[in-house]
């Protein structure tokens, strides 16, 4: 896999600590020849270009109350009835353990909001990139597809993913990873490669950093 500036023996250093805000679209993995633009499924992309994904509002959802510098809350990821976006809800430690839940809930992680200028805190930890990542395995809408293979490109230089080859399926280029620590013979991930543009990488990119660090 290469991305612009970077060489099978070269790599630029990555700050784990934040959603990359520019990743080339030379995904090409090293030693492949570039592979066709896939199936009509992804054009989809040029005629809907926006990803959106709410951003965090520093309140607790349920009470309305702010969450303060410090405190711990519950960050939720819930889907829109209707759409493929996402929306950004916050819960505090106490409305979430009496029960309060979102509805159409996809994903949650527990953290702390950051305090106000204060050193940027790291993006999520890696359990919960993974579980987004295998959330959105079996999801065809496209923004989805593009959600995860993003993340599947931070996995990568996290060091957590490692690409094995590239397949063609129904027109589509699908890479083959194998997750950090799975047996040599357990079945590889499937990871669908978009071909998204620079301006789709990015605004991807951007929308997941808006998500998951949740910095006001």
């Amino acid at each position: 896999m290469r991305w612009a500036g970077y060489g099978p023996n070269r790599r630029r250093r990555y700050d784990a600590t934040h959603v990359p805000r520019r990743l080339s679209c030379s995904h090409t993995p090293p030693g492949e020849s570039p592979s066709p633009v896939y199936d009509c499924r992804m054009s989809r992309f040029s005629s809907n270009p926006s990803y959106d994904i709410s951003r965090a509002t520093g309140c607790c959802a349920a009470t309305g109350e702010p969450i303060r510098p410090g405190d711990g809350y519950v960050a939720t990821l819930c889907e829109r009835e209707g759409e493929e976006g996402f929306e950004r809800l916050d819960y505090s430690l106490s409305a979430w353990e009496r029960g309060e839940r979102p509805p159409r809930l996809f994903s949650s992680w527990r953290t702390t909001m950051p305090e106000p200028g204060g050193r940027a805190k790291p993006l999520v930890d890696d359990e919960v990139l993974l579980n987004l990542f295998h959330r959105l395995a079996d999801d065809e809408q496209p923004q989805r597809i593009a959600y995860r293979f993003v993340i599947a490109l931070i996995l990568l230089r996290k060091r957590l993913l490692k690409h094995e080859s590239t397949r063609q399926h129904n027109g589509a280029s699908v890479w083959l990873m194998r997750l950090k620590g799975d047996p040599a013979e357990a079945p590889p991930v499937e990871v669908i490669d978009p071909h998204l543009s620079e301006e789709q990488v990015r605004e991807v990119s951007d929308q997941l950093g808006e998500i998951l660090r949740g910095e006001l």
